[in-house]
């Protein structure tokens, strides 16, 4: 990868939506939207891979007409590969899946590239990075969990600063395009580590959702704390 070309990256902010008001979920996409994030984030867990219930497509389906923003949809779901296909009916431009969760990775990714949309995979902290060293080449995004997937408001475990930084070399080494997302206890506290240890793509939930009524003014501060570590990202106008 040239300068010029990592001089090109960006830090995004993708905000989970579980900390949402469910009664009024397309509010509350649109007034994400409004304040400036750069993708919208949905957590889909089935109880079984990981100990939560979450939704479905069909709900991501019915709010996909509330945000012009890109959906992401991160699969915490065993034998994803059978979702595919209504997630990318749902309006997922992004879909995640875990390493631990699929039989055959190699295969799921190739099923969601198939679909024309971009393919990740999550890691949960304790699996390492040589799961997905032979599948680097189909990825778009990988996706590092500072936590232990299954519930929002958890804390980030730091010894993840290290595995973004692995994960960095091995991008590097292997396919220089796929971006390194990292999902758990991003907060004011730990946006800043993850952006100096390579992170490009932040999922917060509780953190910037505490902000509620003044959503704007956080999505701005937590740029700004990503933009002080990393100034390549364009200032808001």
């Amino acid at each position: 990868m040239t300068t010029s070309q990592r001089a090109e990256r960006i830090v995004e902010l993708a905000p989970s939506v579980l900390p949402c008001d469910f009664g009024r979920l397309g509010e509350e996409l649109g007034a994400l939207e409004e304040a400036g994030v750069d993708r919208i984030h949905w957590d889909v867990m089935d109880g079984v891979f990981v100990p939560n219930i979450t939704i479905g497509a069909p709900v991501i389906a019915s709010c996909r007409r509330y945000s012009t923003l890109p959906y992401e949809v991160h699969l915490m779901i065993v034998d994803p590969e059978r979702y595919v296909s209504e997630f990318v009916e749902a309006g997922c431009e992004l879909i995640t899946v875990h390493a631990e969760a699929t039989r055959h990775l190699h295969r799921t990714l190739s099923l969601i590239k198939s679909f024309g949309v971009r393919a990740g995979v999550a890691l949960n902290p304790a699996t390492p990075l040589t799961d997905v060293e032979y599948v680097m080449d189909q990825l778009d995004v990988l996706m590092i969990m500072s936590v232990n997937p299954g519930f929002g408001g958890q804390h980030y475990i730091e010894a993840m600063d290290a595995k973004i930084l692995a994960a960095v070399a091995l991008r590097e080494a292997t396919n220089p395009l796929v971006k390194i997302e990292v999902d758990g206890g991003v907060s004011e506290e730990t946006i800043q580590a993850c952006v100096i240890n390579g992170a490009e793509v932040l999922v917060s939930g509780s953190a910037l959702m505490a902000h509620r009524g003044h959503l704007a003014e956080a999505v701005e501060h937590f740029h700004q704390l990503a933009r002080d570590v990393h100034p390549q990202r364009p200032t808001s106008t």
